[in-house]
């Protein structure tokens, strides 16, 4: 989210001098924001109405300088609410979506865990990658075809039992974890897509597919780097992979 303000910055929208990164926020602007809400929903502040606006609202302020219709499109209802519940999802998982080393300092603006939309963001990338997943396979020539089923199984499976090996040693940082491992799935998941839209032999497939699950084994390291965990993760999470993949060719 702070990084879209950049966007605006870069483009135009914003002031160069309209963005203050939120550990370096100025004394001033600093006591006339809620601090706790401004970690969940870009804090904006409007000195020509002189109060504050969060989130979606500071968003749609900065569209509307430049695109009037836009901001009044987006503010018609129900796409005002699907655009709020769409912020709140992306904002409460920005952290496992793109984390930073600097995460655990106390001034770091993470926000706050919130488990509805944490579920949320799981249910769908596990919905996501059981679908492609799907249709890949049946490239691969991996028992027979498209069996969305089973690929959502997997999926379902590679949580379940992470969740039992590491429950005890991953503690308060389970669903963070969780999280960040739902995103290397969806990394892969969204390499795996361009692969669809073409006929390639069952060899380019394979070794493409290899190509994927080396460079999200690579992300799930750097990624348990950043919260601080050694490799356990990483081998339980490789462990899973080779015995479903065992399983799907014994079956």
């Amino acid at each position: 989210m702070h990084d879209l303000f950049k966007s605006f910055t870069r483009c135009g929208m914003l002031d160069d001098n309209g963005r203050e990164a939120f550990t370096e926020i100025s004394a001033a602007h600093k006591s006339i924001i809620d601090s706790t809400r401004a970690k969940n929903e870009i804090a904006l502040i409007d000195h020509r109405r002189n109060k504050v606006v969060y989130g979606l609202d500071s968003l749609l302020l900065i569209i509307g300088n430049s695109f009037p219709l836009l901001e009044k499109i987006a503010r018609i209802q129900p796409l005002y609410w699907f655009f709020k519940k769409l912020y709140s999802f992306i904002s409460y998982n920005r952290k496992q979506i793109i984390p930073s080393g600097n995460d655990h300092r106390e001034e770091a603006c993470v926000p706050d865990f919130n488990l509805r939309y944490r579920i949320t963001y799981i249910a769908w990338v596990v919905i996501l990658s059981a679908y492609v997943l799907s249709v890949f396979s049946g490239k691969l020539g991996v028992n027979g075809s498209y069996n969305f089923w089973r690929e959502l199984a997997v999926c379902i499976g590679q949580i379940i039992w992470q969740v039992v090996f590491l429950k005890a040693y991953l503690k308060d940082k389970i669903w963070n974890y969780l999280g960040n491992m739902m995103t290397v799935s969806l990394i892969g998941t969204i390499l795996l897509i361009p692969a669809l839209l073409a006929n390639f032999t069952p060899v380019f497939y394979i070794i493409y597919f290899g190509m994927v699950v080396l460079i999200m084994f690579l992300e799930h390291i750097r990624r348990c780097k950043l919260l601080k965990l050694n490799y356990l993760p990483t081998l339980s999470w490789t462990l899973f992979r080779i015995t479903a993949l065992g399983i799907y060719y014994l079956a």
